[in-house]
């Protein structure tokens, strides 16, 4: 097949969505409702999105369990994030939750209840009351599967308010005209191969993480960074990539995940002893410190000699005192993860865990409202006209150097929202599209066309997999600056290889490897963002640990204030970094001022 400029088509929208995820369904929804032309392109069904996989909960300071307030909940995340978070957005994020959890209820989503009827809230890791006082029950939940009831209360909501979606479509490259505004995406029909060019006033990135750049995930196999590489091709930075979260607990050998609410519901984390270890590590949270903390105890345990199995390479995670009705009510998908995943019934046995990848703490810089965000030549932030982010491709930053669990969902509510109410406002004011330029759709057609003409090129999954090879090699749960380095070096190698990828015989091309070519052009993006970024940071701080890095006096726990407390912009053109200041400022409230780490 071959691309040319006269034979693509084009639609118009007040509004394009790439990705029909927990972010994209509730900003298109506000939208929707407010009575605007809504397009969202999704490479899978919206109900496959990647939310769905979402076991554990919400996090919102409803307070049915225990006292609390969002006073509690942004110090928490504060501290979650290793204070790399911007404290503006996080009170932001906190005051916002109830309000978004009660939306949803109201929606229908079907949350587990209390006695008296209220939501049922159950602990997790790094949530506290009265500012790390004690933990508290702050996750709102659906049994393990709150992801899934969220992502089909949001759908069925969508199709009463008569969203266009785009099912089986993958965004290609964003339209950027003269003045540097975003007018639009080139976009593929992925059964027909068709190239179109879809115009809109705004444009949105809600792709989610890129969590397949790495070898062992959590992730689906959609999961390749899709927005990050049009951010990146598109001349617009990607923030703090360097700090990915390793969830302590996926299935050893599957990576499959098992929610924090196994922990929240009481499971206990054991080494080959029998021993519960985190008590020795964090004496006050135990098995509910942060998940870069507990992953880090997990490591050093097997490191130490103390894993479990005939290779001593996993930890247990022990559910069997919880009993068996406990379990099927509270974690049915748990039950089924192990037999189906393990070959164990939690009920009567422990499940082998190993910290695997899980999700992006960085992404496109975006303002609260959704804006993605660049800075000028005096380092302050602007604002790229027509173009928002939100949910995991985004960096607000919330999460700064490590999430906390539970507000992943939650900042997907909250910043779908957010942007969509700023989208409804923005176009009451302006009523015309702007022209697409001449050259819209060249670098897709350029790309494209490589492909097709390339007929002895490589695989694509041949060098997909040497990415995530060389990607779990050097920038793991820990990491050496020898290490990093060498990575800056292999995937420079690999940048190399993804320009020489071609479709091979044309007679036997599905669309799949078309597709399985683009989105390797993305997972390098993101991958070199990271890797880059990493081998950059000479400290250690949330789940960018790096061995030389250590424990000092003059930097506890190896984080180095003074000349790191920062977040890092990657440039795609000329391999660049650049940094700007994190936000202590909250909107409100007195700065939580740093602090050392511990649980």
């Amino acid at each position: 097949m071959t691309y040319s400029k006269d034979k693509i088509a084009k639609r118009k929208f007040d509004v394009v969505i790439v990705g029909a995820g927990g972010s994209g369904m509730r900003a298109s929804l506000q939208l929707a409702r407010a009575g605007l032309n809504v397009a969202v392109l999704s490479k899978v069904f919206p109900t496959r999105s990647h939310t769905v996989a979402a076991q554990g909960g919400i996090g919102a300071s409803l307070g049915n369990m225990n006292e609390d307030n969002w006073h509690y909940h942004f110090y928490d995340t504060v501290k979650g994030s290793d204070w790399l978070g911007d404290q503006d957005a996080i009170e932001f994020m906190c005051r916002e939750a109830p309000k978004v959890v009660y939306d949803l209820e109201h929606m229908g989503m079907p949350f587990d209840r209390n006695p008296d009827g209220t939501i049922y809230q159950r602990p997790f890791g790094g949530h506290t009351a009265n500012y790390g006082e004690k933990a508290v029950e702050r996750a709102c939940a659906a049994a393990d599967r709150t992801g899934h009831a969220m992502l089909h209360t949001l759908y069925q909501q969508n199709v009463a308010a008569k969203t266009t979606f785009f099912v089986e479509w993958m965004a290609l490259d964003l339209i950027r005209d003269a003045d540097g505004d975003v007018v639009g995406v080139t976009a593929l029909e992925m059964e027909t191969g068709e190239l179109y060019m879809l115009e809109a006033k705004t444009t949105m990135l809600a792709t989610g993480g890129a969590g397949r750049i790495f070898a062992a995930s959590t992730n689906a196999f959609i999961n390749t960074g899709d927005g990050l590489g049009m951010a990146a091709r598109a001349g617009l930075a990607l923030e703090d990539m360097e700090f990915w979260q390793f969830h302590p607990t996926g299935v050893a050998g599957a990576g499959v995940l098992l929610t924090e609410g196994c922990r929240g519901e009481g499971a206990i984390l054991r080494n080959s002893n029998g021993e519960r270890f985190m008590e020795r590590y964090a004496p006050a949270y135990k098995d509910l410190a942060p998940r870069d903390y507990v992953s880090r105890c997990m490591d050093q345990e097997i490191k130490e000699g103390r894993g479990c199995g005939p290779n001593k390479d996993y930890i247990n995670l022990d559910m069997t005192h919880l009993g068996a009705e406990t379990i099927m009510k509270r974690l049915p998908s748990v039950f089924e993860i192990g037999h189906n995943f393990a070959n164990v019934d939690i009920t009567k046995e422990p499940i082998p865990v190993i910290p695997t990848i899980h999700y992006q703490m960085g992404g496109i810089p975006t303002n609260i409202n959704g804006q993605v965000v660049t800075q000028d030549a005096n380092n302050h932030s602007v604002v790229v006209n027509g173009l928002y982010a939100v949910g995991e491709c985004s960096c607000v930053s919330v999460h700064g150097a490590n999430r906390l669990g539970t507000n992943s969902l939650l900042d997907l509510l909250v910043f779908g929202r957010a942007a969509g109410n700023h989208i409804v406002d923005f176009h009451s004011k302006v009523k015309t599209h702007k022209p697409l330029p001449e050259n819209a759709a060249d670098l897709s057609l350029e790309r494209l066309n490589r492909l097709e003409t390339a007929t002895e090129g490589e695989y694509a999954q041949d060098v997909a997999n040497d990415i995530r090879d060389a990607m779990q090699q050097h920038a793991s749960v820990f990491r050496t600056q020898a290490m990093m380095d060498e990575g800056v070096v292999e995937i420079a190698k690999l940048r190399e290889r993804v320009s020489q990828i071609g479709l091979k015989d044309k007679s036997k091309v599905f669309n799949t490897a078309r597709i399985e070519a683009l989105e390797v052009e993305n997972l390098i993006e993101a991958a070199q963002a990271t890797i880059v970024s990493a081998a950059a940071r000479k400290e250690s701080r949330g789940a960018h640990t790096v061995n030389d890095y250590g424990d000092t006096p003059e930097h506890p726990n190896g984080r180095n204030d003074q000349d790191w407390h920062k977040h890092t912009l990657w440039h795609k053109e000329g391999n660049a970094l650049t940094y700007k200041p994190v936000q202590m400022k909250p909107l409100t409230v007195e700065s939580i001022k740093l602090q050392t780490r511990t649980f």
